[in-house]
């Protein structure tokens, strides 16, 4: 899996990395599979806190106006399929979410980066959206994601790509 590299200041169109990963809701999904719809792709840290459940949450809120908009809406983070199943019971999610335990979907679209916490450095997910056209080209994506609100502006940008 070649590596993408994005740029989100000067951002050109690029063909999405394929990958096929464990589904919470069962099998596996492929993005090769989903040629011919709109895909969001949000990669995030981890299941269970704080920042993570509010983005979850409010793409969950908003599943089904994605779906209106025949638009496949993902999360992806390196938890496991227990962990996920954990999350979509505890706070009662909409929502289909990709173990990448390996990371190496997370690393080919180059969001596995050092991070630090209390001056301590680690690898971990950035949190990043990708906005994915039916042909497999991204058009958009945002870095270092806000959480509030977040996913009604992809919600938004996805009806301005569409429109």
């Amino acid at each position: 899996m070649a590596k993408a590299q994005i740029n989100q200041n000067e951002f050109e169109p690029f063909t999405a990395p394929d990958f096929t990963l464990p589904s919470s809701k069962g099998g596996e999904v492929s993005l090769r599979d989903l040629k011919g719809q709109w895909v969001v792709l949000f990669f995030y840290p981890k299941d269970n806190t704080e920042g993570c459940t509010i983005e979850a949450r409010e793409f969950s809120a908003l599943a089904g106006e994605f779906g209106a908009l025949d638009t496949a809406l993902f999360g992806i983070s390196k938890d496991s399929l227990k962990k996920h199943a954990n999350f979509i019971n505890k706070f009662d999610l909409n929502l289909t979410l990709l173990a990448d335990e390996s990371t190496q979907t997370i690393q080919a679209y180059g969001l596995w980066a050092e991070k630090t916490l209390y001056g301590k450095k680690y690898m971990g997910t950035e949190r990043a959206t990708l906005l994915i056209d039916p042909d497999g080209m991204v058009r958009k994506v945002w870095r270092n994601v806000k959480v509030g609100g977040h996913a009604a502006e992809v919600l938004s940008a996805l009806k301005g790509f569409k429109s």
